[in-house]
């Protein structure tokens, strides 16, 4: 390029920290080969941006249509602000008409973003080794699995996901994005600060609406992984079978040079045959026969798990600190992945064992021989709460009763929630459910459909199981909730705090408040504790 244009934000120049450059060029050159129709106009594009907000000078500014509004109306603003150039489909190139930006028109304004997004900050992502994970639960255990057994085999590793944006597993604070996998423009600007940070590893969260939407066009991870697919987004996809194909675009020689995949998935299974007409080299990993990396043996040891794995005659030891078969699953994925990108699995077992990850399946300390065992974790369909509660119905936890604590989100795919109910009465003995984040809808018809869920299954358990002595209860507001579950539990029973993990808020119709389920834990205990009495 014929100069670099450094890019950083207010605090990562206050922290003095190695600043992203991007590599303006002209227009033709930075859209060259893309289906485009080129204005005359042939401007230096710095940037790219997709709102008219956040427009810099030199920006190629791009109008994508929306569900309220589409953003080519805000060409005027971009312009004012600064962009070069107008990026949108037809319909936005008419509406922009008149409002003095040369304007490139395409059928796909995404797919182009993305790709412009990588040329302008130099394809990032080609200078680090890079991981991208995608499947409904597991995502963001399997990513920072990756990223603590690396760091620990010497690597730098950068992490893009839910839990934000990490090099060497210090977070690196990025303003503007929330989402599990951020628009192409920032995703590409993310990138390149893990790349200026040091990081020689990428392991990234690679969401459906991610790749519906294209915004990891332009990148080729060097290894997929596969965790699963159960219900969820449908709000978004509508249908299982577009959930899946969504999810099934990573898994292709254009986004992927080789696939690790879970086994014992049937939509996995599905994904090895597809990867196989492809031509795509991809592994499988997993419990049952047959898997190329293959779980032969698991036992609970204290709060987590013993596994090992074994693959091409040779057996692996490993240890996570993470209850449960799916965690087993998610580090057997994460040490397949690692072995396929050709890095020692062996020098990435502490780094492995060490791996905490908040809000997924994370314990809460109490204070007090009267505390109960509490984790918190993010599980929020119906297959994410099965897998977290049968984490404790192994012989470890025998004698032990598990009280559930758990809501749905308003706004989501609302056929979810009775489902989600009667999962909770197969893994635990008393179900509480409660408030997730309600959002514009009544809290207390989600919880309605939630617990009807539950006891359905109830009623409909056959005399004297399991199922028919669970005990199901609207526990009210999430905190209300937690302090009975609190109460309830004598010393040594589990309580599972499940759906918002690692969230610090709460939404609300009127008001998103601070809420912090370990922190709420914490407080309730000690009220409890420290009251006359102690725990009941």
């Amino acid at each position: 390029p014929p100069h670099l244009l450094t890019v950083a934000s207010e605090e990562q120049h206050s922290q003095a920290q190695p600043a992203p450059q991007t590599f303006p060029q002209p227009l033709s050159q930075l859209l060259a080969g893309l289906p485009v129709q080129l204005p005359d106009a042939d401007p230096i594009v710095s940037r790219v941006s997709f709102d008219s907000r956040r427009v810099r000078p030199g920006d190629l500014y791009v109008g994508l249509p929306g569900t309220r509004s589409h953003g080519a109306l805000f060409a005027e603003a971009a312009r004012s602000a600064g962009a070069v150039a107008l990026l949108s489909d037809p319909a936005g190139a008419r509406l922009a008409d008149g409002q003095h930006l040369p304007v490139v028109v395409c059928d796909d304004p995404r797919y182009v973003m993305a790709i412009a997004s990588a040329r302008v900050w130099g394809h990032p992502a080609r200078n680090m080794t890079s991981f991208g994970v995608t499947g409904t639960n597991g995502k963001s255990t399997t990513v920072l699995m990756l990223a603590s057994a690396l760091d620990a085999a010497a690597h730098r590793v950068g992490s893009i996901g839910t839990l934000g944006f990490l090099v060497g597993g210090e977070p690196v604070q990025i303003d503007h994005s929330t989402i599990t996998t951020p628009e192409a423009p920032d995703l590409q600007a993310i990138i390149a600060t893990l790349a200026a940070r040091g990081a020689d590893v990428m392991a990234m969260e690679v969401s459906s609406h991610a790749l519906a939407l294209n915004r990891v066009a332009g990148i080729q991870f060097d290894v997929a992984g596969f965790t699963n697919l159960g219900r969820d987004h449908l709000d978004f996809h509508h249908t299982m079978e577009a959930y899946y194909q969504a999810k099934a675009q990573l898994f292709t020689p254009g986004y992927a040079k080789r696939a690790v995949i879970n086994g014992d998935d049937e939509a996995g299974r599905r994904l090895m045959r597809q990867a196989a007409e492809l031509g795509l080299p991809a592994v499988s990993v997993g419990l049952g026969d047959g898997c190329d990396y293959r779980v032969v043996a698991w036992q609970p040891h204290g709060p987590g798990s013993r596994f090992t794995l074994a693959h091409d005659g040779a057996q692996l030891d490993a240890f996570t600190c993470l209850p449960g078969e799916y965690n087993v699953r998610n580090a057997a994925t994460a040490l397949a992945m690692i072995d396929q990108a050709g890095y020692d699995m062996t020098a990435a077992l502490p780094g492995l064992a060490a791996a905490v990850i908040p809000g997924r399946m994370q314990p809460v300390p109490l204070d007090g021989e009267a505390a109960p065992h509490v984790y918190v974790d993010f599980a929020h369909t119906p297959q994410a709460i099965a897998s977290a509660l049968s984490a404790f119905s192994h012989p470890g936890f025998t004698g032990r009763r598990v009280i559930a604590v758990f809501g749905a989100g308003g706004d989501r795919d609302p056929d979810k929630r009775e489902p989600m109910g009667a999962v909770g009465v197969h893994g635990a003995d008393i179900v509480l459910v409660t408030d997730d984040n309600p959002r514009s809808e009544d809290p207390a018809a989600i919880r309605a459909r939630v617990l009807a869920g539950a006891r359905e299954a109830i009623a409909s358990a056959a005399p004297g199981s399991h199922d028919a002595r669970v005990e199901a209860y609207d526990g009210g507001d999430r905190a209300t909730a937690i302090e009975q579950a609190l109460r309830l539990a004598r010393a040594g029973d589990v309580v599972v705090i499940l759906g918002k993990g690692h969230e610090r808020s709460q939404q609300f119709a009127d008001r998103t408040i601070d809420f912090d389920d370990v922190a709420v834990t914490q407080d309730r205990w000690a009220q409890i504790s420290q009251a006359p009495g102690g725990p009941s």
